[in-house]
């Protein structure tokens, strides 16, 4: 069953959750690694435990495993035994579904609110790069190759249960496609596909965002489409593109606001929560049915978000 619409039959709104990796910062962890989040999976899970249950509790209704940047090769290059990293990649899925089990049986915490959905972090190839490829889209990899890296994570996460398949920040239609090609060895599995774009038309290797959408609207396993990991200014746009060449839910979560200075290692910029719900509002008017919150959100944020949607 697709997960997203079984929701959204009740459901205006899917409330996803925030930053992980800058949230994971916020609270003194050390992520500057080729590894990102996905180093805190061996070094401190309790912490990621905690990141998925305060969202939970601010009012996301889905979370995301810590698996983005979490592959068998990069752990291994970092000298991991490929046993542990297939070990890691279980415990991102094992540690966000603990968060939810535990925030859900409370009763107090099930008004006015759908079930929540665990949903498997599919990082695309730039993010195991570690070059910033993911907002180029440039890599030169052949379809095949891009099935071949994908397929181990993507076993991992749908043995281990996961909900639907977020594959995020993808940068270019072949790698959507070669996600799609591999989910026919995985029958009844759904995923949703957001893009990296690098304006209000365009995803980050130029393709028009309109060509994508029209090309996932067939994918029969393509729950969602969408954008995540980009300026906010974009997403209104972004959205009226997809709605206009898919009839599938548009699923939105972009950064803060902010802008990283790669030279000082800072972030500028408006970041408040209040922005950001009066622009979360603006995507929900504009037709998406999910909303989250990528770089430099905060369980703040969705809380935000979530005091509208739930009235």
């Amino acid at each position: 069953m697709n997960p997203i619409n079984n929701i959204l039959k009740d459901f205006l709104l899917i409330i996803l959750d925030g930053a992980l990796a800058t949230e994971l910062e916020n609270r003194g962890c050390d992520i500057n690694d080729s590894l990102w989040s996905a180093k805190i999976l061996a070094e401190n899970p309790e912490i990621i435990e905690k990141v998925h249950y305060d969202y939970f509790a601010s009012g996301a209704d889905c979370a995301i495993t810590s698996s983005y940047q979490a592959t068998i090769d990069g752990f291994v290059e970092k000298g991991f035994a490929e046993s542990e990293a297939i070990s890691l990649i279980r415990k991102s899925v094992s540690i966000a579904k603990k968060a939810r089990d535990d925030f859900w049986k409370d009763p107090l915490n099930r008004t006015n609110r759908p079930a929540p959905l665990v949903a498997g972090s599919v990082g695309p190839y730039g993010a195991y790069l570690a070059d910033g490829s993911e907002y180029r889209g440039d890599y030169k990899i052949t379809e095949e190759e891009l099935i071949d890296f994908h397929r181990p994570r993507v076993k991992i996460l749908v043995e281990e249960g996961v909900d639907i398949l977020a594959c995020e920040t993808i940068p270019n239609l072949i790698e959507a496609k070669a996600i799609i090609k591999l989910l026919e060895e995985f029958p009844g599995v759904y995923c949703w596909i957001s893009f990296s774009c690098k304006n209000d038309l365009e995803i980050s290797d130029g393709t028009l965002i309109s060509d994508c959408a029209k090309f996932l609207d067939n994918c029969a396993q393509v729950a969602a489409i969408g954008i995540n990991c980009t300026a906010p200014q974009y997403v209104q746009s972004l959205i009226t593109e997809i709605k206009s060449n898919s009839n599938k839910p548009v699923v939105v979560y972009p950064n803060s606001g902010e802008e990283y200075n790669a030279n000082s290692k800072t972030w500028h910029g408006d970041s408040s929560s209040e922005a950001y719900c009066c622009n979360a509002k603006g995507w929900f008017d504009k037709g998406a049915k999910l909303i989250g919150g990528c770089c430099r959100t905060t369980p703040e944020d969705i809380k935000a978000i979530s005091t509208w949607a739930r009235k």
